[in-house]
């Protein structure tokens, strides 16, 4: 029998053409099945078509003792799974070997998000100091951009484009994206670049081009904002835990809610994986659920 080498076009034509993915998510299936390859090379399988149920076994024993989650584990499995699938289709191994694996029980988690009310409670408590014109800057592009912590941190003034309205931000992959700025988050960019920024330099030449600085005149760190964040959430009288992670999840709901498409919310949110902004459609389908419990005579 043929041996089938990990780079073979025709398993990323059967992403394409069969299960009729988006070019992102083949990306993601191509990736994890190259994860897989090289753990089979090290076991001493020199292609994956001689790989047998026990190797599947032990490579998601693997990512168990490498500390992956039950979801990521779950979705590189679904990679293997169609991988072999159409190996078998196309005669390339007699059994499919991913039959009956066993994956880790996934507990799905309730998505930590802010009602509209509480963005605007939050949004409206930074005053007219300095600290608080750079806070109301982080707080408006995080909650319009849902920008990661570590993205906001990264910006630098030059990824700001205030006249067309948008941030270019690099993300977890190195994928460039750019993502629109709404009239609040771009006045108070404009005001904090202009007047904030420039007083936190205290006269001094910036070291570098970052957009968000601290009291010394230096890049903020990420547990810098997450003390910002959780020090406006407790004045607003938020009593559970909120992070920047919520007002990446707010922005995403929120956008749901109002009818954007899921396509649309994985690039703006960065998201190599579909299956990780699906999550928020979730949400929105339960509110559904409630308002039509609450309103229909017959629920």
């Amino acid at each position: 029998m043929k041996k089938i080498t990990p780079k073979s076009e025709g398993f990323k034509e059967y992403l394409s053409t069969t299960k009729k993915l988006a070019p992102t998510s083949v990306e993601a299936y191509t990736r994890d099945t190259d994860e897989f390859f090289a753990f089979l090379s090290g076991r001493g399988v020199l292609a994956p078509n001689d790989a047998v149920r026990a190797d599947i076994a032990a490579y998601l024993l693997h990512l168990k003792r490498d500390g992956r989650s039950a979801a990521t584990v779950s979705r590189k499995m679904a990679s293997i799974r169609a991988f072999y699938r159409y190996m078998f289709l196309e005669g390339h191994c007699k059994e499919n070997p991913a039959v009956e694996i066993k994956l880790p029980r996934i507990v799905k988690k309730d998505i930590e998000y802010l009602s509209l009310d509480e963005v605007e409670a939050l949004l409206g408590l930074p005053d007219d100091s300095v600290k608080g014109i750079r806070d109301r800057a982080i707080l408006e592009l995080m909650y319009a951009t849902g920008l990661r912590v570590s993205e906001a941190v990264e910006a630098d003034t030059e990824h700001v484009n205030l006249r067309m309205g948008f941030i270019t931000c690099t993300g977890e992959h190195g994928k460039a994206r750019i993502i629109p700025l709404g009239r609040p988050a771009r006045a108070a960019l404009e005001n904090y670049i202009f007047e904030g920024r420039t007083k936190l330099l205290r006269g001094k030449p910036a070291k570098d081009k970052a957009l968000f600085l601290n009291y010394s005149g230096e890049r903020m760190t990420r547990q810098g904002m997450w003390r910002l964040i959780r020090e406006y959430a407790m004045a607003t009288g938020i009593e559970r835990k909120i992070t920047p992670q919520t007002l990446r999840n707010s922005f995403a709901v929120h956008m749901v809610q109002n009818g954007a498409d899921l396509k649309s919310l994985q690039e703006l949110l960065g998201h190599e994986d579909p299956t990780a902004t699906q999550v928020y459609l979730c949400v929105s389908k339960n509110r559904i659920k409630d308002v039509y419990d609450y309103a229909h005579p017959r629920a």
